[in-house]
């Protein structure tokens, strides 16, 4: 996997990952990081450099001149809102801000794939680096796909990869099909009337639907018969009125996360989780209003897509793991789907390694050289 990176390539893009590491940005506020990655995309002589797609996305482009598919290959450019605890050299400089989900490693390898299209500019199509913002906030996709100028970039295949602790260090998870949940979050304003706590009687709580709602809510996919694994329904936060003794509460919150396996039968699961606090609210003689948050398409694989992983997995003897069933996390890579053929595979960072999203969270430096080299090789495979 040396093949496609000198040694000093490789020292540079490690340095590289630990400066962003130290400078994490949340989603839609990666100015910084979106002006370090087009400097170095200018080192690497792109034939084109856009930048602020959907806010603050990045692409090069490295075009042949001679007619053959558009390749895209995406990473995100934005941070978490969680404290790291780590102790590297390299932790992160911004209180309450860490790249602990490891995107700061996922651009580290696009500025590796840029410095191989560098020097193997591809003989067919064009190969798209894309940057892409607000990743975990599920918005970044969308807006860069609306941003009037993706159409001159418009994919035939995007691929993608994220690190995943728990399987063994380098090896590659991908399968044809659903690979990755829809989800969305629910927000549940339920409103009645505030008494005196001496006097309930006077108020209308929401106590009871509350409880009710809390309960249902978590039971949904098994009350609609949904397939088993296919859908979740998670409770994520509940507020019964105020902090107060004096006072019988007359509103109440419910936050939960609504999942599933393919997009259709995610909104059919969201549209039923309101169509229940609606019909509870009512009989209960409350006001109800809600809020969306968040909402990411389900990954499906292309299977030619993932024919293109699997072969530049087995070129380069890279261990192959199998993915039984689509993961229930969300990927907002999953929304590029409506554009192109879509690949997006994991790449294990280690079987003890610390989990995505902890606060320990460090992206293994080992794993810029494999990205890299497959990269590089699906991009043969495709455009020369």
């Amino acid at each position: 996997m040396t093949d496609f990176l000198t040694a000093a390539d490789t020292a540079e893009l490690v340095a590289l990952r630990h400066a962003l590491h130290r400078r994490p940005e949340l989603s839609s506020q990666e100015r910084e990081t979106a002006a370090r990655i087009a400097a170095e995309l200018e080192r690497c002589r792109a034939d084109e450099i856009l930048t602020d797609l959907g806010t603050h996305g990045v692409a090069a482009v490295y075009d042949s001149g001679v007619e053959g598919p558009t390749v895209l290959f995406r990473c995100e450019l934005d941070g978490l809102p969680i404290t790291e605890i780590s102790t590297f050299a390299w932790r992160s400089e911004i209180e309450g801000k860490g790249h602990l989900c490891g995107h700061d490693g996922h651009m580290a390898i696009l500025c590796g794939l840029a410095r191989y299209l560098d020097a193997n500019r591809p003989a067919r199509g064009r190969v798209v680096l894309m940057f892409q913002p607000a990743e975990e906030t599920g918005a970044g996709a969308a807006d860069v796909i609306a941003d009037a100028r993706f159409g001159q970039i418009r994919p035939d295949f995007a691929f993608a990869l994220h690190n995943l602790p728990g399987l063994p260090l380098g090896a590659v998870g991908v399968r044809p099909g659903p690979f990755t949940f829809a989800s969305e979050g629910l927000a549940i304003r339920l409103s009645g009337r505030t008494s005196h706590a001496a006097q309930p009687e006077a108020g209308l709580s929401p106590a009871a639907v509350m409880c009710r709602l809390m309960e249902a809510l978590p039971a949904l996919p098994e009350t609609l018969g949904h397939t088993p694994g296919h859908s979740l329904v998670t409770l994520s936060h509940a507020r019964l009125g105020e902090a107060a003794f004096g006072i019988s509460p007359g509103e109440a919150d419910i936050f939960v996360t609504v999942r599933a396996i393919d997009d259709e039968l995610q909104a059919a699961l969201m549209d039923r989780a309101e169509t229940l606090a609606r019909d509870l609210a009512k009989a209960g003689g409350l006001g109800v209003d809600f809020d969306r948050h968040e909402n990411f398409a389900a990954g499906h694989n292309d299977e030619e897509a993932v024919a293109r992983i699997e072969k530049a997995a087995d070129a380069l003897g890279v261990k192959r793991v199998v993915v039984g069933d689509p993961f229930r996390w969300s990927e907002d890579f999953g929304r590029f789907g409506s554009v192109a053929k879509t690949g997006l595979f994991v790449l294990g960072s280690g079987e003890d390694h610390p989990g995505l999203h902890n606060p320990d969270f460090d992206f293994p430096d080992e794993l810029i050289p494999a990205g890299v080299s497959l990269f590089a090789l699906i991009a043969r495979d495709l455009c020369g």
